[in-house]
């Protein structure tokens, strides 16, 4: 296998001028230049990437912290990411914590002993404890869907498209309307979605009955429970439902539909997410559909402007949001 020094010998050059003009890292005379060229396509001579990282300090890597793999939300703001590092040269690796709260933290350590040049973290809790540990890190840092205090970011308006979803709801006559969460240990989805829901019934004047809000985890199966729970224990049945993710919509869709009754005319259905499936269920689900391509997109460009060590204009940037209107309010 041919090596630099084999290179810079048939070029008539130093091997440090070889590595000077393979890493764009001074100065290379134009017919140096051109006789190393030569060499390299007579050759077919590639640099190795772990010999240009020993000497560059750059692994050309990112760590990936996500929340749930399987999530076709989470695999739009993959894309979004991988679509900017592949262009500038960089790879990810993806660190999956199930929706773990304590494995965030392992994997954080993980990439980091990895030698990675940034780490993109889709956080699904904002604790005392992984705050400390990304305030800790040494390298760039972004986290995506949750605001950290002094941290670059890129979050989603939740509260203000919870709020708008449950106007239009009112718009669409509707008093009774409940509220199906999750855990409020996930300030996004848990906390900032619910505050949306409590301030526009507030603001109306409506009335919560007890047994209106539930909370869930993130799937389908308990997104039928919490449905069933409303249905069973409340005196009054609502006449509309916002679940906080389609999953849990499709869930209270399938339990409705159980208990013979109509989509939308007995009871109104929306979720967040604008999930494919969304489309596909009957009715097809009103629901939010945040921007996760393009926080990837926004991610990537703020991870990378760290290592270039230029300024980020805005490290907090909120993505707005649209809603989908389809047949099931």
């Amino acid at each position: 296998m041919i090596t630099i020094k084999e290179v810079a010998r048939r070029a008539q050059v130093s091997s440090a001028t070889v590595s000077r003009m393979l890493n764009d890292s001074g100065y290379v005379s134009e017919e140096a230049r051109d006789r190393i060229l030569k060499v390299i396509e007579e050759t077919g001579y590639v640099p190795s990437e772990n010999a240009k990282s020993l000497r560059t300090k750059k692994t050309k890597v990112i760590g990936v912290v996500l929340p749930k793999l399987g999530s076709e939300t989470t695999s739009r703001m993959v894309n979004g990411l991988d679509q900017v590092f592949a262009e500038k040269g960089y790879q990810i690796l993806l660190a999956n914590t199930n929706l773990n709260a304590s494995k965030e933290i392992e994997f954080i350590r993980l990439l980091k002993s990895r030698d990675v040049e940034g780490i993109v973290l889709s956080a699904t809790n904002t604790s005392g404890p992984l705050m400390d540990e990304v305030q800790k890190l040494k390298i760039p840092v972004v986290v995506v869907g949750q605001d950290l205090p002094d941290t670059p970011s890129v979050a989603f308006n939740e509260m203000m498209a919870s709020k708008d979803m449950i106007e239009y709801f009112i718009e669409k006559k509707h008093e009774k309307i409940a509220f199906i969460g999750v855990s409020e240990s996930d300030r996004a989805v848990g906390v900032l979605r619910k505050q949306g829901y409590l301030s526009a019934m507030e603001e109306h004047g409506l009335r919560i009955e007890e047994h209106w809000i539930q909370t869930a985890v993130f799937d389908v199966e308990s997104g039928y429970q919490a449905m069933q729970n409303i249905m069973e224990h409340s005196k009054k049945r609502p006449t509309a439902v916002f679940a906080v993710t389609d999953r849990l919509a499709i869930g209270a869709m399938n339990y409705i539909k159980q208990a013979g009754l109509r989509i939308p005319k007995d009871i109104a259905l929306a979720g967040v997410g604008a999930s494919e499936l969304s489309q596909y269920v009957t009715p097809s689900l009103t629901t939010v559909d945040f921007h996760y391509h393009k926080a990837g997109q926004e991610a990537a460009n703020m991870i990378l402007a760290q290592i270039n060590q230029e300024d980020i204009p805005n490290d907090k940037m909120v993505l707005d949001y649209r809603l989908v209107k389809k047949d099931s309010v």
